[in-house]
């Protein structure tokens, strides 16, 4: 990876949670645990799944930086979706645990060296995985969900509309 597309992928994981946060902004209230697309999560789930997933994806990355080939492990986000009652808490205090994480850990590229991008580890459910491998994955993550969300409100527009 060069220098500019690691600072390209950078600046794309620093605007993921205003990302987020302009999609939730808009969304109906009263409407954020609705499932209006067969088989996928509500906008809730997705901001519950973002603070979890961000929490630990934090730590995947300190430990790259901080152990020595460490392994990273994996989880089920369904599981952790339905056990965890990502439906039927409020989201706020997940958006906040979700915008802390991602500033948090973004603070880290500013002392990271290019040996740092280099170290890895090994992930349970994909093998080798790169300081880079995890920059490439969480760089598009919040902007893939926050277009999920976003076309979970035009699903439910388009649905209120088909029934007036």
């Amino acid at each position: 990876m060069t220098t500019e597309e690691r600072q390209q992928l950078i600046a794309q994981y620093k605007d993921g949670y205003g990302q987020v946060a302009n999609a939730v902004e808009s969304f109906p209230t009263d409407k954020l645990t609705a499932r209006p697309i067969a088989g996928k999560w509500s906008a809730a789930e997705i901001v519950h799944h973002l603070a979890d997933s961000e929490t630990t994806s934090g730590l995947r990355l300190r430990r790259l930086l901080a152990e020595d080939h460490p392994l990273i492990q994996g989880y089920d986000q369904d599981t952790y979706a339905a056990r965890l009652n990502y439906n039927r808490r409020e989201i706020g205090p997940s958006l906040e645990a979700f915008r802390s994480a991602r500033s948090s850990t973004a603070q880290l590229f500013d002392f990271m060296s290019d040996e740092d991008w280099r170290r890895d580890g090994t992930h349970s459910e994909s093998g080798s995985y790169s300081a880079e491998d995890w920059l490439k994955i969480y760089a598009a993550h919040a902007h893939h969900h926050a277009a999920q969300i976003r076309r979970l409100r035009e699903a439910l527009t388009e649905g209120a509309a088909a029934i007036a």
